[in-house]
């Protein structure tokens, strides 16, 4: 596939970015989850997206609520540590946590992803 000009694929070694989904049961949740992953240098960037209506399984059951919607953009090599403070400090018995590749990436945006994870100063 051809790539625009200003695009680049990363393919530094465990430096590849990655989006993550994580809902929260309200805006506050999220704020905190989303400060705690920055702070820790864990992710660069976490956009929170409110009054998502979600739809699932639950014990048994078919539910359905309004959640707010953080996506983490972070580095694959903070993947793990993300994983352990969301899964820490969440309110939920079964938090998501949904990570994707970003194959595609900006090379200017990678690196300011890159260098916010390494806990390099901007």
């Amino acid at each position: 596939m051809a790539l625009h000009p200003g695009i680049k694929r990363i393919q530094s070694k465990g430096a590849k970015a990655a989006v993550v989904f994580v809902t929260a049961p309200n805006r506050n949740v999220a704020r905190s989850l989303a400060a705690a992953a920055l702070h820790a240098r864990l992710a660069a960037c976490a956009n929170l997206l409110a009054g998502v209506e979600s739809h699932y399984w639950w014990k048994g059951k078919l539910n359905r609520g309004s959640e707010t919607l953080i996506i983490f953009k972070t580095t694959q090599s903070s993947l793990k540590q993300l994983e352990k403070l969301i899964l820490a400090k969440h309110p939920y018995d079964t938090p998501e946590f949904v990570a994707l590749g970003a194959d595609v990436v900006t090379g200017k945006y990678a690196r300011w992803i890159m260098d916010c994870c390494s806990g390099a100063p901007e």
